[in-house]
């Protein structure tokens, strides 16, 4: 899989580029702040639909203009697509497929895959639970794109959950009833079952996940820090349903009742507090470096190792199931040490399409031979 024309119209600093693309290594080199980062945060939008760098679609659409237009031609086998995402912050989405009527934003979901490395990956060691949630999702969705679904109604549902908790919460600490206040807990049973329903599928995918990409992570640590592990993958959930130490992770059913279970356990707690506290949106990935969790112990250098290991592990996971994915390194090797940055070119280089950012033309290693542009003024030119 590969991209072979990148489009881009108001598009962060971009009023208009064309840029055409090949298999293999790619280079966009340039001073900072010049828009290289720009090129490849679009390639991983069209992929997951969301940017690596911000939260909300507003800052992608160029200063005074109403909206922003990426479109790619991707290339798989002997077959070719051309997807367009229009964005339009404060309203709804547009896409197409092909040129063809208008689509769901998700339906272009799996005709490009990506893994994206950059600076903000630090986070999935570092930063908050969230980034590691974010992180497993992503990877979820990008193995299977109906995955995009069931994260949207649990999301949908979280949120009319929370909004009749804080309702109730609001009630008891005026001293009104639920029922005069219009919050009407009588309906939580359905919303509990809900949530379960699509946390349950979340959850097994999670699990399953962990399972799969954990001696891939290993081999991705050991290559990059050689001696420097043991590491390990713990899932931790809210409704105690994490992978079993033995036999078979539970089922979808079983994680169900599970979730099931510790919404009726939580609700008294829920009710004062006006937050769901159960469900997905709770539960924690914890990386591990020896006995400890990387976070607060690991070195910075240990740190990058782990985060770089993470993604060279989704890659792999990709790549063996079927649609090798294009390899994005956003301003990756500047950040590391000699011997990480050779080890690193020399593990991605065979790639069927990697994407490099770097300030300079040094930062670039000498294994990672291709084409290269610079990125200056606004202007992407082949060199």
């Amino acid at each position: 899989m590969h991209v072979t024309h990148l489009s881009l119209a108001d598009f962060r600093s971009y009023a208009r580029v064309e840029v055409p693309l090949d298999p293999g290594v790619t280079s966009f080199v340039g001073p900072n702040g010049q828009g290289k980062t720009n090129l490849v945060e679009a390639v991983g939008y069209l992929a997951t639909l969301a940017s690596h760098r911000v939260s909300s679609d507003a800052p992608l659409v160029r200063a005074g203009a109403d909206r922003a237009v990426i479109r790619a031609a991707v290339t798989q086998g002997e077959r070719s697509q051309l997807i367009e995402l229009e964005l339009n912050p404060g309203k709804a989405n547009r896409a197409r497929i092909n040129r063809s009527s208008q689509v769901r934003p998700r339906d272009v979901l799996g005709i490009l895959r990506t893994v994206l490395f950059a600076p903000e990956d630090l986070a999935l060691v570092k930063g908050d639970p969230g980034d590691r949630r974010r992180f497993l999702d992503e990877l979820v969705t990008a193995r299977a794109p109906r995955m995009a679904g069931v994260r949207s109604d649990y999301e949908r549902v979280l949120k009319q959950r929370n909004t009749l908790l804080k309702s109730a919460a609001l009630a008891r600490r005026h001293g009104k009833s639920s029922a005069t206040s219009g919050a009407d807990l009588s309906t939580l049973d359905v919303w509990d079952q809900h949530l379960a329903r699509a946390g349950a599928e979340l959850l097994a995918q999670r699990i399953e996940l962990i399972g799969v990409l954990q001696p891939l992570t290993d081999k991705a640590y050991e290559a990059l820090a050689p001696g420097g592990g043991p590491i390990a993958l713990e899932y931790r959930s809210s409704a105690g349903a994490a992978g079993e130490e033995h036999g078979l992770p539970p089922g979808r059913d079983e994680l169900y009742e599970r979730l099931l279970t510790a919404l009726g356990e939580a609700r008294k707690q829920e009710i004062e507090r006006g937050v769901t506290l159960v469900g997905p949106h709770r539960d924690e990935l914890v990386l591990k470096l020896g006995q400890l969790p990387a976070k607060g112990y690991a070195s910075h250098g240990e740190s990058w190792s782990y985060a770089l290991a993470l993604r060279l592990a989704s890659y792999d996971l990709l790549r063996a199931e079927g649609n090798e994915p294009v390899l994005v390194l956003d301003d990756v090797f500047a950040e590391l040490d000699a011997r990480r940055r050779e080890r690193l070119a020399d593990m991605v280089a065979p790639g069927e399409q990697v994407l490099v950012t770097a300030a300079v033309d040094d930062d670039v290693p000498g294994a990672l031979v291709g084409a290269r542009f610079t990125v200056a003024g606004g202007e992407v030119a082949r060199v």
